[in-house]
């Protein structure tokens, strides 16, 4: 890796010892990777200013080390996440939240990277009181395995139940760790977040001591391949993180691989967006599918992928997997699920077909990050934070506003009555 992209050796070997969290030792006591809170990397983005971290969704193995590669070309502080739904308990995905972790740290090491990342937890999905009950044992078992942040999305449920999930599960998540939460579904231009509910959960969570980092919010976009060229709506993104200002709580994007790069770069210059989600663009980007600038995958005349010869995954097995998908009947977004049975297929391609799967991962992950994200040079705002904090502990970066007495859980439900907020349709809008 350029010389020129490291910190300064002093000040990495010391971020190394203090700012690791105790997970993190615990697992990886002679490691050289600089695994952090997410709350490190939302503060290197606030003390740069309009700038985004990428969140890349580490689908497989190669994408991962792409977004490294690049991180470390970029110099900047990053994020490496999996969600419930392509790496929990039901996973499609190989990778998944107990194993992500120890791909990371061993990639680091291996490379050498240098720049401050953190492993987190995307859409941990609560849609029950049943799945409450079960992530008190759940969430434990990933910190355990070294993750370093989490999102507690139960967005899915009423307001009241959402806050309340909140509250509940507050306990089983390390107070060092980064904490994201979630309202209204991204769920594309259906059922769109509100001012109302964005404060209705973050009053209700600040009156009980937790502080988010993060909130992530419907503001217009979808997971997976945008069909349509809606998108963000940054008008309403802007509104909302203006209503959160006395919070100090930052903005999370999801659904980033559906939008432009203008609209993405309009995001990070007028709003408090600090970590952005790229899931399916990275995924199409390492098999070798032909992709426009923010990398949606474009289709032919049938509705089929293009397949760019001598990129990505060989000829041989990208037909293997078509043949699979249409076998199936998978179609569109949903041949994420081809990442599961074909992990190693993948694995088990030549080493030159590998690591042009990872260098195309790499450039399209050092551009968001340089000329979309702003974000190049953040690693070292990163460890200056770490350093200044002299622990693996960001702490909080606001305290107790909200009087508690005006939150218990019978006005909670009164107040969530009264918001009477559009959820937008029922459908499986996971990850």
């Amino acid at each position: 890796m350029p010389e020129k992209n490291a910190p300064a050796a002093s000040d990495f070997e010391r971020a190394l010892e203090i700012g690791r969290p105790p997970n993190v030792k615990k697992l990886f006591p002679n490691s050289k990777a600089l695994i952090v809170s997410g709350k490190f990397i939302d503060r290197a983005m606030l003390k740069k200013g309009k700038a985004i971290a990428i969140a890349a969704n580490g689908r497989n193995s190669f994408v991962i080390r792409g977004a490294l590669q690049a991180a470390q070309r970029a110099n900047s502080a990053l994020i490496i996440e999996i969600a419930k739904s392509e790496g929990g308990a039901n996973a499609y995905c190989a990778v998944n939240y107990w194993n992500i972790a120890r791909i990371v740290d061993a990639t680091c090491n291996e490379l050498g990277i240098t720049i401050p990342v953190a492993i987190h937890a995307d859409h941990y999905g609560i849609k029950s009181q049943d799945d409450v009950e079960a992530a008190k044992m759940e969430i434990p078992s990933i910190f355990d395995a070294g993750i370093t942040s989490i999102a507690i999305d139960a967005s899915h449920m009423p307001d009241d139940k959402n806050l309340l999930a909140n509250i509940e599960l507050n306990p089983y998540v390390p107070q060092w760790a980064g904490l994201e939460t979630e309202i209204g579904e991204i769920k594309g231009k259906e059922g769109l977040s509100t001012v109302a509910e964005a404060l209705f959960l973050i009053q209700g969570l600040n009156a009980h001591r937790i502080f988010p980092d993060w909130i992530a919010l419907n503001n217009g976009t979808t997971h997976g391949i945008e069909a349509s060229d809606t998108g963000i709506q940054v008008e309403l993104t802007t509104r909302i993180h203006d209503a959160l200002a006395n919070y100090h709580i930052s903005g999370a994007q999801h659904g980033t691989s559906g939008n432009n790069s203008d609209r993405l770069r309009e995001i990070a210059a007028k709003t408090q967006t600090t970590k952005a989600n790229v899931a399916t663009a990275l995924q199409m980007i390492s098999w070798g599918l032909e992709v426009n600038d923010y990398g949606n995958a474009r289709l032919d005349e049938n509705g089929s992928f293009i397949k760019l010869a001598d990129e990505g995954v060989s000829e041989d097995v990208w037909k293997q997997m078509v043949n699979y998908a249409e076998k199936l009947g998978i179609k569109g977004g949903d041949y994420k699920k081809l990442n599961l049975p074909f992990e190693n297929k993948l694995l088990g391609q030549s080493s030159e077909i590998r690591t042009r799967m990872v260098k195309r991962v790499e450039n399209f992950v050092y551009n968001m990050l340089v000329d979309v994200f702003n974000a190049e040079g953040t690693a070292p705002l990163a460890i200056s934070q770490i350093l200044q904090t002299g622990s693996y502990d960001a702490g909080a970066k606001v305290g107790r506003i909200e009087d508690p007495a005006d939150w218990t859980p019978e006005l909670i439900a009164q107040k969530a009555a009264a918001i009477g907020s559009d959820k937008g349709p029922e459908g499986d809008f996971d990850d």
